[in-house]
């Protein structure tokens, strides 16, 4: 009798995870990758430490995915951030909480995971296949172009886990929508996640600041509000803070045009300690300096007074005192989703069963980022699609052997 054969098309964190999942079952499982090395995007994510998970509360894990959080739930509850970690240490990868309640690697890095894991694979049988870029089906048949010519394949099932829109370098190009529409399954557009946005600096601000963070304030956006730090870059801004309120000033651009969000320079002053400080005699001290001296504001804090506040506004102090607590910037669109950490849109999740299988390609299953769902960064998206390929691996396998 012959052996049964899953393919697995996309050699990221979810595609490797169902090929773990699949590694003992007694299939054959053949893993193939357009790029010359499998997980590009996870080296990359490892460039800042690699950040697998997050050791809040289970509950708050779970409301960091949005409107798809059930969905999501649904595969994170078997595969909890808990056991993210137990797997890591499987692969002498000890890891450590951060400050912040990020779960790293103690040696923050990508790499020692990555090459333990692959071996281990390779030990337990999985076949890998670089520069193999999948070109969709053709009577039934899965369509590969290789360094040695075009190569068709019909497994018993197929797990996809293509990857994205986002840094398409890496790997995820996005552009095998036009196989699934083919198909009939919707593909939601996708767009970009976890981005920067431009903002209208002005010549001087930018060539002063640029590259500059703005440490310890509190960002508020409509039901948004929350403290951290981003980075003014020449064209707008980005960084952590700024990537976790992306969604919501993403689909406020879409729909209004633009997004105005309100940072507290000072969140460890009120209001009226403020214009009490302010209110101090200024004797010879100039404006910057006088600000500078009784509440603690300089540099690029100042650098963005001076950049929205009016001359008028900034010598009244009662204005100049809002305008520390609540500074308003117009955000004009958000970065390319080229440049994007993650992307949103992908297959519809109502095109799929509780396993991942496509309802409309049964055999066919999908799993990670070319699904429609998002999170902020802070280790969800990682745990997201480790576990999602271990609902795919696991349901290709029960379909294979049914």
């Amino acid at each position: 009798m012959m052996k049964k054969s899953i393919a697995i098309i996309g050699a990221g964190p979810a595609g490797l995870m169902a090929a773990e999942v699949l590694s003992q079952s007694g299939i054959k499982i053949d893993i193939y990758d357009a790029m010359p090395s499998f997980g590009r995007k996870l080296l990359m994510a490892g460039k800042s430490g690699l950040n697998l998970t997050h050791s809040e509360p289970y509950e708050i894990f779970l409301s960091r995915f949005g409107n798809r959080k059930q969905e999501i739930a649904e595969h994170i509850k078997l595969f909890t951030p808990d056991d993210l970690i137990a797997w890591a240490k499987t692969l002498n990868v000890e890891t450590f909480v951060g400050t912040s309640g990020r779960v790293f690697p103690k040696e923050m890095k990508a790499s020692p995971l990555l090459r333990a894991w692959l071996k281990r694979l390779q030990a337990d049988g999985v076949i890998f296949h670089v520069r193999h870029r999948w070109q969709g089906w053709e009577d039934g048949h899965l369509i590969f172009d290789t360094p040695n010519g075009i190569k068709k394949i019909k497994p018993d099932a197929t797990i996809l886990a293509l990857g994205g829109a986002s840094w398409p370098k890496l790997g995820s190009s996005g552009d095998w929508v036009p196989w699934f529409l083919q198909h009939g399954v919707k593909v939601n557009s996708f767009q970009p996640a976890n981005c920067g946005f431009t903002v209208n600096w002005s010549t001087f601000f930018i060539e002063k600041f640029h590259g500059s963070p703005i440490k310890s304030v509190i960002l508020t956006f409509k039901d948004f509000k929350q403290q951290g730090e981003f980075v003014v870059t020449r064209t707008g801004v980005e960084g952590s803070l700024i990537y976790t309120a992306s969604a919501k000033l993403r689909d406020e651009i879409a729909s209004k045009g633009n997004a105005v969000i309100s940072l507290d320079l000072v969140p460890q002053l009120s209001k009226e300690k403020l214009i009490k400080a302010l209110s101090r005699p200024r004797n010879s001290r100039t404006l910057t300096n006088h600000i500078k001296v009784t509440t603690g504001i300089h540099g690029i804090k100042m650098g963005l007074l001076y950049e929205f506040i009016s001359k008028e506004d900034l010598n009244n102090i009662e204005k100049l005192a809002d305008a520390m607590k609540s500074l308003c910037i117009k955000l004009c669109a958000p970065n390319s989703i080229v440049t994007a950490i993650s992307s949103a849109g992908g297959v519809s999740f109502e095109e799929l069963d509780r396993h991942l299988m496509l309802l409309k390609m049964p055999g066919v299953f999908c799993a990670g980022e070319m699904l429609d769902w998002e999170a902020p960064t802070g280790g969800y998206l990682l745990t997201a699609c480790f576990a999602m390929g271990r609902t795919a691996g696991n349901g290709a396998r029960d379909w294979v052997l049914k």
